[in-house]
């Protein structure tokens, strides 16, 4: 599902790029809790899958101001981050390369956490964080049960189902709920956050929309975060 997470990663750049609707006000940075934008909330890295040891985090910044990001980690031996400081411009995001350097047997299992600290630009006051969950698994695919013993059962022929009777053809709407893509639901679930996320905020002037879909800052942050989660169950389909 590559061609999923580019999507959504585009969609969230020109969200917080280029259209001036989801532009927020700029919050309160002294208390130290500046939410922080991560994406993938957490890093999978598997033994038998050599290219599984390189994952890239994307660092969004919807805010009015530049910010500057570090990452820290709780096992710095194991990791190694390209561009592990820098600067985020207003509206604008990076990507920050992680490579799992010990891959062995000993690591397998065990939850490590590399922490996004974000400084106002300019001071080195702390105003927010965001910790990333990394583990090592011995297996990109789980391995297979062993299957079931299924037998056919006995059933009973009713005066309307006679042998022979031709089967009707297949409609889109039949697909059953094992099908291999994502479901209805989910897909719905996100082309709805995307919606709102591209609806005015509240208090904006000049919108020919009526104020029943004036969005809140902190609505169009459940939204973001909504999207982010369908986007992680799309991944894992």
């Amino acid at each position: 599902m590559q061609w999923w997470y580019e999507g959504v990663a585009a969609v969230y750049e020109w969200l917080f790029a280029s259209s001036p609707m989801i532009r927020q006000p700029s919050p309160q940075k002294s208390d130290g809790k500046l939410p922080v934008f991560v994406f993938p909330s957490s890093l999978n890295f598997y033994s038998d899958d050599q290219s599984s040891h390189k994952q890239v985090l994307t660092l969004y910044n919807p805010y009015e101001f530049p910010l500057k990001f570090k990452v820290l980690c709780t096992a710095p031996r194991k990791y190694t981050v390209v561009d592990s400081e820098g600067t985020i411009r207003p509206h604008c995001c990076v990507d920050i390369v992680v490579r799992h350097l010990d891959i062995c047997i000993n690591n397998e299992g065990v939850k490590d956490k590399l922490r996004i600290q974000v400084t106002e630009h300019g001071t080195k006051k702390i105003v927010g964080k965001k910790d990333i969950v990394a583990v090592l698994l011995p297996k990109k695919e789980t391995s297979q049960q062993p299957e079931d013993n299924f037998q056919s059962l006995s059933g009973s022929t009713s005066s309307d189902s006679q042998p022979g009777t031709p089967s009707r053809a297949i409609r889109p709407g039949d697909r059953g709920q094992g099908g291999g893509g994502p479901s209805l639901i989910v897909i719905f679930t996100a082309v709805f956050c995307i919606l709102a996320l591209m609806l005015p905020l509240s208090g904006e002037t000049g919108s020919r929309l009526p104020d029943y879909l004036h969005l809140t800052v902190n609505q169009k942050m459940i939204a973001a975060y909504i999207l982010g989660l369908v986007t992680m169950v799309i991944l894992h389909i």
